[in-house]
């Protein structure tokens, strides 16, 4: 069986919350996802789409699985970064990267730390946050692999 990316592994009301923040906070996510149903086809109007509750055009994003690989990228980001920023910054302070909330300096330039120093903060995301954290370190080694030396090797371990 294939290991699901780490968006696909959320829970649904978990992937359910995220997309419908995303639609409610930015115009532009709604529009994104309304083509993105468009696309598949199946007779949806974009006129229907468009007067759809947020809520609705969520559920339906996530019944067709309309999301795409940027897509879950970008909800992930929301996830980690904005919404519960707990386990990055629990990953940041125990690897030594500077951050504010979670959040990195754009002038960081990757690798952004050694291999020694990505196990002992992947140790202790998963001392802290269980499958959260297994889900961060796999969400780390698939978008972010060059900046975290050893990832794959922390994350196949989890993956066995």
């Amino acid at each position: 069986m294939p290991i699901l990316s780490p968006y696909r592994s959320l829970p649904p009301e978990k992937r359910l919350s995220l997309l419908l923040h995303a639609i409610t906070t930015n115009k532009e996510a709604r529009a994104l996802y309304t083509a993105r149903l468009l696309s598949r086809g199946g007779g949806f109007r974009a006129v229907t789409l468009n007067a759809r509750p947020a809520e609705k055009l969520a559920r339906e994003v996530i019944r067709l699985k309309a999301e795409q690989p940027t897509d879950e990228l970008d909800l992930l980001h929301l996830l980690y970064v904005q919404l519960e920023p707990m386990i990055q910054i629990d990953f940041l302070d125990a690897a030594g990267v500077s951050h504010e909330r979670g959040v990195m300096p754009e002038d960081l330039q990757p690798p952004f730390v050694d291999a020694a120093k990505v196990q002992l903060a992947a140790a202790k995301v998963m001392e802290q946050h269980g499958e959260d954290g297994a889900r961060y370190l796999r969400t780390l080694a698939r978008y972010s692999a060059a900046g975290w030396p050893g990832i794959d090797e922390v994350v196949e371990k989890l993956n066995t």
